[in-house]
């Protein structure tokens, strides 16, 4: 049998051991380091697979180019950053990695709401800089979780993982997710809310865990913001097209949003004027102390980067030997 060739386009760059022991009585397997896309021309043309993760994009300039491949793997579970309708006309499947990291940005996504909904983020950034006094009063209100409402768009895996955790601490979970199929809310014990506006109003933390696609760009906006309760909390750890937040910075000064937490925004790093970041890194704005800004790692354990990366080589391996492919996307 001839051997195949695997492309891995971007972030691995180490010694390839995880690939190896499920490719490499295969495949020949090429790291290839892109930084942008344009680092793969000439490299990956005669790919019989296409391993991609999430610091570049494949769009059709490189897709075109494809003589062989029979697969391009999004090694992650948001694939936005493949041109996969493009690739579906050109035959070749694109697949995903639906079920890593779930418990990871879940576990985030709680984290970042507890950090804060209990004042942590608040208190620690104020006293570290020595501003106000050494007590609880400079962060008051502070209201219990228990009974409060804990809002999730999107209820995918980690939509549903993190209900589960929130509806451990007692909270009232309700979702909106227009796509989700009946029956989820009863078999975990959660609200399905029909409109987003009504999600907006009612929720005292709303955390994001959809997809991007034209239809969730924005999806969180200054319009939807301005319709929460005041000094609610709004976690973002899905995709940073999901949320406008240049709007953020605004709700917090009017009072709307008591803090944010934000691990993904559109470009990454972002841009140092980005208004979320200015108003971040300026100690006399009140997001200074109620802006929790993470570097797009939720989904990070060394065990779920492990999960990524054999799964992902596992679909290659199933794609070349002809064997059914799973969690195909286009």
């Amino acid at each position: 049998m001839p051997r195949f060739r695997v492309a891995i386009a971007d972030f691995v760059t180490d010694a390839l051991q995880p690939e190896r022991e499920i490719l490499g009585d295969i495949a020949d397997i090429a790291a290839l380091d892109a930084n942008s896309e344009s680092d793969l021309a000439g490299k990956i043309e005669d790919a019989d697979a296409v391993m991609v993760y999430h610091n570049i994009a494949i769009t059709k300039t490189t897709i075109a180019t494809l003589k062989n491949c029979k697969l391009i793997v999004r090694c992650g579970v948001g694939f936005d950053n493949v041109d996969h309708v493009f690739a579906r006309g050109r035959g070749i499947p694109v697949g995903n990695v639906p079920d890593y990291g779930t418990e990871e940005v879940a576990d985030s996504a709680i984290g970042m709401a507890l950090a804060l909904a209990r004042g942590i983020n608040f208190f620690n950034a104020r006293l570290q800089r020595k501003a106000g006094d050494w007590s609880y009063m400079q962060g008051s209100p502070i209201l219990r979780l228990r009974g409060r409402v804990f809002g999730i768009i999107g209820l995918g895996r980690i939509g549903i993982a993190a209900a589960v955790r929130a509806r451990a601490l007692g909270m009232d979970v309700a979702f909106y997710d227009p796509v989700r199929a009946d029956g989820y809310d009863k078999a975990i014990g959660i609200r399905r809310i029909e409109k987003l506006d009504d999600l907006f109003k009612q929720s005292h933390i709303l955390s994001v865990h959809c997809p991007l696609t034209p239809d969730t760009k924005n999806i969180v906006d200054a319009r939807g913001l301005s319709l929460m309760r005041k000094g609610s909390f709004l976690v973002n750890t899905a995709r940073g097209g999901c949320v406008d937040a240049t709007a953020i910075p605004e709700a917090i000064r009017n009072g709307t949003l008591a803090g944010a937490a934000i691990d993904v925004l559109p470009e990454e790093p972002p841009a140092a004027d980005h208004p979320l970041l200015v108003a971040w890194g300026n100690p006399a704005d009140p997001c200074h102390d109620r802006v929790i800004l993470t570097p797009h790692s939720a989904f990070y354990s060394e065990e779920g980067l492990l999960d990524m990366r054999v799964k992902g080589a596992q679909a290659c391996r199933r794609a070349l030997l002809g064997e059914p492919i799973r969690n195909v996307v286009n």
